[in-house]
C-alpha cells in the first residue's frame, strides 16, 4: 500500500505542478481519475485497519506502530476531505502518508498484535487515542501544504505570478483549516486524556513528558492560528513557515516522548532508537528552503512596489 500511494502521490503531484503552470482539460480528467483510485485505496486501508481492530480485539493504536498506521489513515482521510478544492492537497497528502506507512514499517518499529497492558483496557483508548493521535494527521497536512506554499513562492516569475498567488491564498487558507481542525482535536484530546489519568493515575496532571509536551504542541499551534492578529507577523509567509516548523513540536510530542524520554506514556521507557538518515537530510532542505522562498517572497514584494510607483 505503501508503494501504491508513494508512486500514485508522486505522479499525481508531477501533473499538478504541470496543470499549473499549462492548464489542460485532459490533465484535469486524470487527476480526477487519480484522485478516485487514491479513494479506493483508502478504502482498501480502512478494511486493513478494520480488520486489525477485528483480531486484536482492541482498537488499532494501542502501541508505535498501530499508533503510526492510524494517522496515516488520517492524513490520507484529511487529504480527501480537502481534495475538492485543491487536487495537490490530496497529491501532497498520499505522497506524506506513503512516507509515514514507510516509518511504520521500519525495523524499530514492532508490528505484532499483542494483548494491551492493564492500563489501556480501557474505553479511553478508544476515545483519547483516537481524538489526539488523529490531530496529528490533520497538523501534518498542514506541515505539508505549508511547505508545497514555499516552493510555489520559490517559483514565482513575473510571468506566472497572478496563477501562483492565486494557488498560494487558496492552499494558505486549505492550510489555516487544516490546522484549526487539528488544533481543536489536539486541544480535546489533551483535556480527555487529563480525565483518563484521573480515573487511571487518581490525578488529572502530573507533568508527565507526554502531558507538558501536548500542552506546549497546543500552546504552539494556538499562537500559529492567532498570528494574523500581529502586524508584522499576519503575512502569507510567516504563516506557512509557522505551519511548517510548528510540526517540530508534534514530532517531539509523539517519537521524542514515546522513544527518548523516560514516563508513563513512553513506549521505549526512554531507550532511544536510531534517527533515520533522511531526517537531518530534511532538515537541511527545508532551511534551504525558506531561505530562498524568503529571497525570492522580497524581491517580489520589491518589484511589486516599483510597478505601483509606475
Amino acid at each position: 500500500l505503501s508503494m501504491w500511494l508513494g508512486t500514485l502521490g508522486m505522479i499525481m503531484i508531477i501533473l499538478t505542478f504541470v496543470e499549473l503552470f499549462k492548464p489542460s482539460k485532459g490533465l484535469s480528467i486524470v487527476l480526477k481519475l487519480f484522485a478516485w483510485v487514491i479513494a479506493l485505496l483508502f478504502v482498501a486501508y480502512t478494511y486493513g485497519l478494520g480488520l486489525r481492530w477485528y483480531i486484536s480485539g482492541h482498537a488499532p493504536w494501542s502501541n508505535g506502530f498501530e499508533s503510526m498506521i492510524y494517522i496515516g489513515w488520517v492524513t490520507l482521510f484529511a487529504g480527501l476531505l480537502f481534495s475538492r478544492g485543491s487536487k495537490m492537497t490530496l497529491a501532497a497528502t498520499t505522497i506524506l502518508t506513503s512516507i509515514i506507512l514507510m516509518v511504520a514499517h521500519l525495523s524499530w518499529m514492532d508490528p505484532e498484535i499483542t494483548n494491551l497492558v492493564p492500563v489501556l483496557k480501557s474505553y479511553w483508548l478508544t476515545i483519547h487515542v483516537s481524538v489526539i493521535t488523529a490531530s496529528y494527521g490533520f497538523l501534518a497536512l498542514s506541515m505539508l501544504l505549508g511547505f508545497i506554499n514555499l516552493l510555489l513562492m520559490i517559483f514565482k516569475n513575473p510571468s506566472n505570478k497572478n496563477r501562483l498567488d492565486e494557488q498560494i491564498d487558496k492552499l494558505t487558507a486549505i492550510n489555516e483549516r487544516t490546522m484549526t481542525i487539528g488544533l481543536y482535536m489536539l486541544t480535546i484530546g489533551t483535556f480527555l486524556g487529563g480525565v483518563w489519568a484521573n480515573e487511571s493515575w487518581g490525578r488529572y496532571w502530573g507533568w508527565d513528558p507526554k502531558e507538558t509536551w501536548a500542552l506546549v504542541s497546543v500552546l504552539v499551534y494556538s499562537f500559529i492560528v492567532h498570528m494574523r492578529y500581529i502586524p508584522a507577523l499576519k503575512s502569507r509567509f510567516s504563516f506557512n513557515v509557522a505551519s511548517l516548523l510548528g510540526f517540530f513540536s508534534i514530532l517531539m510530542t509523539y517519537f521524542g516522548v514515546n522513544y527518548y524520554l523516560s514516563g508513563l506514556h513512553s513506549y521505549a521507557k526512554g531507550d532511544p532508537v536510531p534517527i533515520p538518515d533522511f531526517v537531518y537530510y530534511m532538515v537541511g532542505i527545508i532551511i534551504l528552503t525558506i531561505v530562498w522562498a524568503y529571497n525570492r517572497e522580497s524581491l517580489s514584494a520589491k518589484q511589486g512596489e516599483k510597478n505601483m510607483q509606475k
